[in-house]
């Protein structure tokens, strides 16, 4: 698939069927994330992939009960390792470094003919029990990861002219 293609296709998918997702594929999308650029290319991070049922299960309860967190034969928790470091910019590397990684997973699953949809609404606490992350990282996003079982609606987005300024912020 093609770059623009694989933005292009690239969608929230929140029904998945139920259908293995080959591993060969999974290593592909895992080697996005690996290939992704981090703060002084420090990889300060983990990727913890998840199939077993019933931790998906769990998950989905951590995930505020979406139900389709589950449903997905894979789900990948992205997790930061160093939380503490803050660009001059202001702004926590992990926070940037993990949405990097974890887009690479998503543009690489839709290259795949696979789905993925950010999850950020779930409880951490919750989540890093299940998964055994110990409380000085944090988990940024889980990914689940299948194949959709419905069909892509048009994406709907704001035209450049409302999103884009040239030199200058303007509103």
């Amino acid at each position: 698939m093609e770059f623009m293609e694989a933005i292009r296709e690239r969608r929230s998918v929140r029904a998945y069927q139920d259908r293995e997702v080959p591993s060969d594929s999974l290593e592909r999308v895992l080697e996005a994330a690996r290939l992704a650029p981090s703060a002084s290319n420090r990889q300060m991070w983990k990727f913890i992939v998840v199939r077993d049922p019933e931790r998906r299960r769990r998950l989905a309860e951590a995930a505020n009960g979406q139900s389709f967190v589950a449903q997905a034969p894979v789900v990948i928790a992205g997790v930061a390792l160093r939380t503490g470091h803050v660009m001059s910019c202001e702004v926590p590397s992990y926070a940037v470094d993990l949405a990097i990684a974890m887009e690479h997973i998503a543009l690489a699953a839709a290259s795949e003919g696979l789905g993925t949809c950010w999850i950020g609404a779930f409880s951490q606490p919750r989540a890093r029990e299940i998964l055994g992350v110990p409380d000085q990282y944090k988990i940024v996003a889980l990914m689940p990861l299948g194949y959709p079982a419905d069909s892509a609606r048009p994406k709907v987005r704001k035209p450049l002219d409302e999103i884009v300024c040239y030199e200058r912020f303007s509103e």
